[in-house]
C-alpha cells in the first residue's frame, strides 16, 4: 500500500494513492477542515500557535526550561499532555475529523524528551496520582490520551512514532508505551526522513526494530521533498519489505514520479508466453 501526507487536499485523490493522509493541524498550529477522502491528521501537543499565545501551557523541566523551538532539540514547541482544556480542544478537533472520516491519523503525542514535564500542574497531578514512579505515572498520561481520542474515532486508529526502536527509548523519552498503546491504536505510523537516502542501511536497522517491538501492523513514511526518484525508489523497496504500507510526505509529485517508474520498471521486466 502507498499514501501520501499533504497539505494540500486535491493530492489525496492522485490514483497513485491507496491512502492519503491531510493535515489538518499541524505543529506550526495551522488548522484547516477536515475533508472526506483522506485520513485527516491531527498534531496534538505540537503546536506553536498555542504555545505562543499562552506559555504556561509549555512543559518545563525541573530547571523551569520551556520545551520551545527557541531552545535545542526541539524544532517546535511543546503543550503539556496535562492540560486538560487543551486535551478537550483536541478531541473537539478530532471529532470534527471523525464527521468527514471515520478514520483519524494522530501525531506528535507524548512529552517532549526526558524530564518533562514538571509544571504545576503535572508535580500536582503525579502526588495525587496512585503512581510512585514518574516515568510510569507520564506512561499512563499518554496512554489515557490516546485510550480517550480512540473512543472519539469509530474508524482506523493512526499514530505516529517517534523513530527510535531501541527497548525503553520511547518511554523513557516521550512516555510512549507501546504495550498499553497497542490496544487503542489499529496502525502506528514511522517517519524515517532523510535529505537523500544515499544510504538506506540505517532505514532497514530502524524497520527491523520495529518488527521486533511492535504486534500491532506499522508503516514507514518517507520523505520526498528534492529526493532523486531512483533513491527514493530504493529507500521504499526497503521500507516495504518491513512495513504494512509506505506513506511518502510533502512531495506528491516527486512520490508520484518515483512510483510511475517503480511500476513502469516492473512492466519492463515481466514476459509472457514462451518467445518464437
Amino acid at each position: 500500500m502507498y499514501g501520501v501526507v499533504t497539505r494540500n487536499a486535491e493530492e489525496v485523490r492522485w490514483p497513485e494513492f491507496d491512502r492519503g493522509f491531510y493535515e489538518v493541524k499541524d505543529v506550526t498550529g495551522r488548522s484547516a477542515e477536515p475533508i472526506e477522502d483522506g485520513v485527516n491528521m491531527v498534531s496534538c501537543f505540537g503546536d506553536n500557535a498555542a504555545a505562543d499565545a499562552d506559555p504556561s501551557l509549555v512543559p518545563v523541566d525541573d530547571m523551569g526550561r520551556p520545551a520551545t523551538r527557541d531552545r535545542k532539540y526541539f524544532d517546535w514547541a511543546y503543550i503539556c499532555p496535562s492540560r486538560q482544556d487543551y486535551r478537550e480542544g483536541l478531541l473537539e478537533i478530532i471529532d470534527d475529523c471523525v464527521a468527514a472520516n471515520e478514520d483519524v491519523r494522530l501525531d506528535d503525542v507524548g512529552f517532549p524528551r526526558e524530564g518533562y514535564c514538571r509544571c504545576g500542574v503535572c508535580e500536582q497531578a503525579f502526588k495525587a496520582s496512585e503512581f510512585d514512579d514518574r516515568q510510569a505515572w507520564r506512561a499512563d498520561v499518554i496512554t489515557e490520551f490516546v485510550a480517550e481520542a480512540a473512543e472519539h474515532i469509530p474508524g482506523r486508529v493512526y499514530l505516529t512514532l517517534y523513530p527510535d526502536p531501541y527497548p525503553g527509548h520511547l518511554y523513557e523519552r516521550a512516555g510512549l508505551d507501546l504495550a498499553a498503546l497497542e490496544e487503542h491504536v489499529d496502525e502506528f505510523v514511522i517517519p524515517l526522513y532523510d535529505m537523500a537516502y544515499e544510504t538506506t542501511y540505517w532505514l532497514e536497522t530502524i524497520a527491523k526494530g520495529f518488527q521486533s517491538a511492535l504486534e500491532t501492523p506499522f508503516s514507514i513514511e518517507l520523505y520526498a521533498i528534492d529526493i532523486e526518484i531512483e533513491n527514493l525508489i530504493h529507500a521504499l523497496e526497503v521500507a516495504e519489505h518491513y512495513a504494512e504500507g509506505v506513506f511518502f510526505g510533502y512531495e506528491a509529485s516527486n512520490a508520484r514520479a518515483a512510483l510511475r517508474r517503480r511500476r513502469a520498471d516492473e512492466q519492463d521486466g515481466v514476459t509472457h508466453g514462451e518467445p518464437k
